[in-house]
Order: structure tokens, then sequence, then C-alpha cells
């Protein structure tokens, strides 16, 4: 395999020509040019990079590794149209003129992680709608290689693999496409349009295993917490972990519904956390950052990020989703930094793929946190100096804290991580393992509850609320698998089930 150098860590890369996007394009990986302008490109979890030292290297590693695709010695000959359910399998292969991708071509590794795939097109490339490189039996897209000697045009939905390097010549990638790999450009454009470029993992990368975690102490036994300023709840609210305040009064919640201790009044383990937490944010506000998202105000939107400590230079509106990537590595960090207020969009949300987990995520915020109606977060926050509101059905899945500030919940849940060495961590409501499965989610007309531990004489309770903490049904239970017809208005439910003097709480939604 040629040696890519710096250039590898560019999803996208022209060494002199413009590079541009239209549409919402996700990608991973550094974006510029040596030579030219980088534009209209949303937020990227990469570094923005136009005419700098990082871009003079790239371009010199780059003309490498052209030049050692170039001299690779071919000895297959495919012919110009590839794919339509054809299979290669390791070794270098010469196309005379132009090619063009159609339907699916699949790249067999014969049980080898190690074996690579170069092609060299001595003309133009291009690809037909919906077409595909696929990957079997070990191949991997960083062991793929594409020296095209033209311009390169794939058709809207194209889904790629591998390293396309474009000699002389531009490079527009359209609507859909996806690429698990890089398009880099010796002398060319490069133009996308609302694609999806990801920056191949193996191959000997580096595992991103994030920032160091900050040390919670009592903080982790903490779900909900103001250092100073009252903390009070509206309707029905589910909590695993401590509720409190250090100056104030903590009011509206119900003991029942809360799997921790709720402290009315400043005392001993109030104080201490909000020690604690004035050290937590310290450790989060000095780490050195990565990567800067440079539109705060367009935060989410379907962004994908990986294990940095990322930074928001300004007040952060996360609309629909944001994803955390950990890349298969379950203990990946992610810590977002912003420096400014938080809100997000109704039913915005943090989702988790791949091994990611919520007790290895933070969110430091200088200025105010309003999650908005139904919003489903992920990881612990930490505000700094500013008031925290939790609307209606939002869930909370880690902490919300803040060191100074009115802190106000509205029918919501949340449910701590691990870390509090408490009591409190053998909750029923927290239990490794669940004895209440309640299903599907979303529902439409009916709905499923299995009861794993016996049920007993008295049978089990089932209890439904609606976002504002109304109850909209309540039923016992005398078998371990129940059908329950349950027509409700579209929304998100919380229910609540006391069994053997146990409670197990859980969302479902209604669609």
């Amino acid at each position: 395999a040629p040696v890519l150098g710096a250039s590898a860590d560019f999803a996208l890369f022209s060494k002199n020509g413009a590079v541009s996007n239209t549409g919402l394009s996700q990608l991973t990986g550094n974006v510029g040019t040596n030579n030219g302008a980088v534009t209209n490109f949303g937020n990227v979890d990469g570094v923005m990079h136009n005419a700098d030292g990082a871009t003079a290297t790239a371009a010199a590693d780059l003309t490498i590794a052209y030049n050692q695709l170039n001299a690779a010695v071919p000895t297959l000959f495919p012919a110009s149209l590839l794919g339509n359910g054809q299979v290669l399998t390791a070794g270098i292969y010469s196309v005379a003129g132009g090619a063009t991708l159609s339907n699916s071509l699949t790249l067999n590794g014969q049980g080898n992680a190690n074996a690579v795939f170069i092609f060299q097109v001595q003309g133009a490339m291009s690809s037909t709608a919906a077409s595909s490189v696929l990957l079997t039996n070990g191949a991997q897209a960083c062991n793929v290689f594409w020296k095209v000697e033209g311009a390169v045009s794939f058709a809207a939905n194209t889904a790629f693999k591998g390293t396309l390097i474009a000699n002389n010549a531009a490079i527009v990638l359209n609507a859909g496409t996806s690429i698990e790999g890089r398009a880099l450009s010796t002398t060319g454009a490069v133009t996308v349009s609302g694609v999806k470029v990801t920056t191949p993992l193996g191959c000997g990368r580096a595992v991103l295993n994030g920032p160091a975690s900050p040390p919670l102490a009592s903080v982790a036994c903490y779900t909900l917490f103001s250092g100073n300023g009252a903390v009070t709840n509206t309707g029905i609210s589910f909590v695993t972990g401590d509720v409190g305040t250090n100056v104030g009064l903590t009011t509206g919640y119900q003991a029942l519904n809360v799997a921790g201790t709720v402290h009315p009044n400043p005392d001993v383990s109030t104080a201490q956390c909000a020690a604690d937490l004035g050290t937590v944010y310290t450790f989060l506000n000095t780490l050195p950052t990565d990567i800067e998202l440079l539109y705060p105000a367009s935060f989410g939107n379907g962004l994908v990020l990986t294990p940095h400590t990322y930074l928001l230079d300004g007040a952060a509106v996360l609309t629909g989703e944001v994803s955390l990537n950990a890349q298969n590595n379950a203990n990946a960090v992610f810590v977002i930094k912003i420096k400014g207020a938080l809100s997000t969009s109704t039913y915005a949300s943090v989702a988790l793929l791949n091994g990611a987990q919520a007790k290895n995520v933070f969110w430091k915020v200088d200025g105010a946190v309003n999650l908005n109606d139904y919003a489903d977060f992920k990881g612990t926050i930490v505000a700094n100096n500013g008031a925290v509101s939790l609307n209606t059905g939002v869930t909370v899945t880690g902490r919300a804290l803040t060191t100074n500030g009115a802190f106000a919940t509205f029918g919501i849940n949340a449910q701590m991580t691990p870390g509090c060495n408490n009591t409190v961590a053998t909750s029923p409501l927290i239990n490794s393992k669940p004895s209440v499965s309640i299903y599907p989610s979303p529902f439409s007309s009916e709905i499923n509850v299995s009861l794993e531990a016996p049920v007993g004489d008295e049978g089990a309770n089932l209890t439904f609320y609606n976002s504002c903490g109304v109850v909209v049904l309540q039923t016992k239970l005398t078998q371990k698998q129940s059908n329950i017809p349950l027509n409700l208005p579209r929304g998100i439910y919380i229910y609540k089930v006391v069994s053997n003097n146990n409670t197990y709480t859980g969302k479902l939604v209604s669609q």
C-alpha cells in the first residue's frame, strides 16, 4: 500500500483547487486545500485548513502517494465497466481509459485483513446512481486505493470504499454519496453536495481514546444539582441519583419517584458536591481543544462526532440529532465545551454509536441550559453560572449540574450513569438486569409487558403518565406476559411498575 502521510488525515483535499460544499454534508476527517478556497461547509468532525502548514505537508505527501500508485505494476486488466455483481480479489488492476462503476462491485479479502487493492484508471471515472463498492472476508477500506487520470463524478447515492486520488482533475460527489475513505486531488476542484465522507479505520491508524475524564468525586452521586440556586420540579419526574442544592431549597420531587436522596435543604453532602463540582468545571474548562465546531448555532443536524475535545465558541443550539461514535472503543471519552448557553429543539437527541457510553460524555456550558420538550440527552452537563431548565418529557442519561443558577424540571426522566459508590447504586431503578420489559417503542395500539421477576400473589401495578405527569393508565399485572390495548395521543410517556416492593421506570413513545 502507498504511504499517504499527512494526506491521510483529510477526508477532502486538493493540492491545487477550491474545495466547496452545498447542502448538508457529514464529514469525519480534515477538509482543506493548499491553494484555493474552502467554502460553505457546516460543522465538520475535523479541522478546516486553507493554505497552511498542514496543507503544505499533505500536498507533498499526496504527490508521493500518487507516484507510488502510478508506479505500481499491474497484473490484472478489467474492462472499463466495473461492478454489475463483479467480485475481485486483492491485486493491482489497470483500466485502459476511463471507468464506470455500476451496481455493485465486491472486493473479497479472502480472510486477509492486509489484502491490498489498487486500481489504476487511465482516464475519467464515473458511477451510476446508487452503485456501490462492497467489502467482504476481511477487506478493509484503508487498503483500497483508486488512482484516476481524469475527472471523477459520482452519481447520487453512490456508496464508495477506498482512498480516491484524482490526478490533474476535479472531483464531484453528488447528493447522497458516501465514501469510507478519502477524496483527494493533485490539481482540481473538489465539489460535494450533501455527502458523507469518513476517513477509514484500521491499517495501523491510532485508536481514538479522547481526553481524560474529570474526577467526579461526590458529584458522581448527584443527578440534578445546583451549587447556588433553588431546585424545583413540576409534574411527575423520575430520577435515579441524588437531587439537591447547596444554597436554597429543593422542592416538588416525590420521594417514591427518586431512587436516591432528595436533599430538601443544604447539608454536608451538598457542600461537598458544590466544592467538587467547581473542580470538575475547572478540569473541563482547561482541557486543550482538538476540534473547533465553527457554527455553534447549527449544532446537530445529523453531525457525527468521534472521541475528541470539541469547542463551540458561542451559544449552541442542538437541532435534530448529534451522534457520538466511539469507533468500537467502549472507553472513549467525548468532551464538548460550549462558550455560551446551550439550548435544544423539541425532540432533539444525542445518540451513542459503536460502543459510546453516556458515562464518558461531558458537556461544559458557560451559561444557561434549556433542554426543550422531549429532548433525549446523554452525558454529564456541567453548566457554569447559568440556570438549567429540563422541560416536559426530557430524558437525561447522565447528570445535569450547575455551579450557580436556578434549576427547574418539568416531568422528566433522569437516570445517572455509573460512578457513585453510595447505596443508591443498588437501587432497583438501575438494576444491571432489568426485571421489566415493555415494548414496542414506538407503539400505536397496544403494548407488551414482560416481567422476569416473580409477580407474587398481589401482582404488579403498572401506571402510565403523560409528559405533564397526569395518569393515563393504571392496571394490575397478574401474569409474567401481558398484552394491553393502549391508544394514546402521539408523544412520550413514562411508565412505573411496582412489583414485590421494587419500582421500575422507563419511557415509551406513542406514534
